[in-house]
Parts: structure tokens; sequence; C-alpha cells
């Protein structure tokens, strides 16, 4: 479940412009390690995630997280949204306007994402965050599932 414990106003960023999807997850990587969620290696470990396999979703949205081996980088569970609305090439034409950064202790990441690909597998969902002025308006859409 993401709660406002997990997902607050410092781990969300609007409007962010990047050029490449290896600059957004270091962006997402920067937020987790500055809001004391993961160790700096963490975002090593999401760059080594995403060339194994692409963390697009689908319906604009990423998800990068870090390897296996990154579980030992994990302070605490952690949730950062970044919202892109001129969008990132995540390879093969795939554009993300939403990223959410993930770090999970334990299994704890599989409730993270539960929580996100409910609210996300509706586009019109995905369109509203897109479109979200504040921080506060992200937070409701989220404190909304719960």
């Amino acid at each position: 479940m993401i709660t406002t414990t997990v997902l607050t106003r410092e781990n969300i960023l609007l409007n962010a412009k990047v050029n490449t999807k290896e600059e957004a997850i270091k962006l997402a990587g920067k937020i987790l390690v500055n809001n004391r969620y993961v160790e700096e290696t963490y975002i090593e470990r999401m760059l080594e995630r995403e060339e194994l396999t692409s963390t697009y979703m689908g319906n604009y949205i990423a998800i990068p997280h870090g390897t296996e081996e990154a579980k030992k980088d994990v302070r605490q569970s952690g949730i950062c949204v970044i919202q892109i609305p001129d969008g990132v090439d995540f390879g093969n034409g795939n554009i993300v306007k939403v990223m959410f950064g993930i770090a999970g202790k334990d299994n704890e990441h599989l409730d993270i994402l539960s929580n996100i690909a409910i609210v996300c597998s509706e586009e019109e969902n995905v369109h509203r965050i897109i479109e979200c002025k504040t921080e506060e308006d992200i937070l409701s859409m989220f404190s909304e599932v719960n």
C-alpha cells in the first residue's frame, strides 16, 4: 500500500525535463538517496536493471528499481513519483510521462507495485497524474486507493 509515510511531497517531482531514460532513472535514484531510502550505490543497480529488461510498463509508465543484488542497498521502503509531461523515450518509441522509482525492504515493494498498478491500470488516472499541478494532487490520487 502506498501510504503518506512512504509517499510524501518531498518524493514527488513535477514538470521534470529529462533527455534520456538514463537521466530519468538517475533522477529517480537521487530522490530515493536524498530521502534516505537507499544508499548511493542503488542508482547503479537501477541502471543495471534497465539494461537487463526495460522497466517501461505501458500506458506512459515506467517503474525503475534495483536488481536483486540491490536489496542490500535499501535502508527502508520508498517511492518517488516523477512527472515528465514532455515525455522521455524508454526505447522502441515507448514514451514515459510518469515514472515511479521504487525501493522495497523485504517484500514491501510488492505492495507498492500493487498500489501503482491499481491507480495506473486506468489510462484516465495516468493522464490525471500527467496533468497534476501540485504534489498534493498526486498524494490525493493514491490516498483514494487506500
